[in-house]
């Protein structure tokens, strides 16, 4: 019988790797929705122009868009698709790169709505890594607790 927490992250998983490769995509290719590729273009001239660290470091808006999309598409295949080490290292990419994207919104001042999914998703991926870092034996091991009485519990016969 499957458990309720491998369900879980089957689940979150899932959602996540679609909702990643589908962003990723939309940074990449216009092909998807030519309204949001361009949306997405306009928002990272915003975070070159409010970075110059990154013309310092010869990085375009372009690049930016681009990198940022191929790290979400791979990591997103590598989070459903390997189980174990590669799945929490991409979960851990995914986080990371969920926290750079939410530095970006609050550093060009964008509202909540621009990156409110941000922010969901990447509590959903805190709660992953979570859940995946437990180990099964955790919850379903029941130890007596010292003092308890069963911990001392004598069989008498009684005749």
């Amino acid at each position: 019988m499957v458990s309720p927490r491998t369900v879980t992250i089957v689940a979150f998983s899932v959602a996540l790797e679609l909702f990643f490769v589908f962003m990723g995509t939309i940074k990449l290719t216009p092909r998807l929705s030519k309204d949001a590729y361009s949306e997405m273009k306009c928002a990272y001239k915003s975070y070159v122009r409010a970075l110059p660290l990154l013309k310092k470091m010869s990085i375009n808006s372009i690049l930016l868009q681009k990198s940022i999309g191929a790290l979400e598409v791979t990591c997103g295949i590598v989070f459903t698709l390997f189980p174990g080490h590669p799945k929490d290292v991409a979960n851990f990419c995914l986080l990371s790169l969920v926290l750079v994207v939410l530095f970006f919104h609050q550093l060009v001042g964008d509202p909540l709505k621009h990156y409110a999914h941000a922010l969901v998703f990447g509590i959903l991926l805190t709660c992953c890594l979570l859940i995946a870092q437990k180990p099964e034996d955790w919850s379903s091991e029941k130890k007596p607790l010292p003092g308890n009485a069963e911990e001392g519990k004598c069989k008498v016969k009684v005749s």
